[in-house]
């Protein structure tokens, strides 16, 4: 098991993504595995906001945005924590903007994990802009799981 950061009086911690797709729940479960063997909390997060084109509407529905949000999050938690037994593990939902709530939160983090959801014109020939713009501003390492 890992001890305690000296420095910071914490125990290691890995951050991992959650948005209800496959893609993140596979990323979750990797995520499981990597914190119980490196003895590290696990820390889920699950960032949505309303889409600016909806703020601006007065007929704006937060609650059905927040509804959504955690029901995706209900089900990333399910399925992807469902082996995590008596891992530490914190789940927090965060109304944010997704980039910028995982790479706040991976702040002091082992790694940021994060699923691939193969988006984009050519296969492989870019990220999806969440994973591009942690790869890029993450302040730890970014893995990246893809499921095959």
């Amino acid at each position: 098991m890992s001890e305690t950061n000296e420095q910071t009086g914490r125990k290691p911690f890995i951050v991992a993504g959650a948005d209800g797709t496959d893609a993140s729940i596979h990323a979750l479960k990797w995520a499981v595995g990597q914190a119980r063997m490196t003895g590290a909390k696990l820390i889920v997060i699950a960032a949505w906001e309303v889409p600016w084109t909806i703020m601006v509407s007065p007929t704006s529905r937060d609650e059905d945005y927040a509804q959504h949000a955690k029901a995706l999050l209900d089900r990333s938690v399910e399925e992807g924590l469902a082996d995590a037994g008596d891992l530490e593990v914190e789940v927090r939902m965060v109304e944010w903007r997704p980039t910028l709530a995982l790479v706040e939160a991976a702040e002091g983090a082992q790694m940021l994990v994060l699923g691939s959801h193969r988006y984009g014109a050519v296969e492989g020939a870019h990220l999806g802009s969440v994973a591009s713009y942690c790869a890029h501003h993450a302040p730890c390492p970014v893995l990246i799981h893809r499921h095959s």
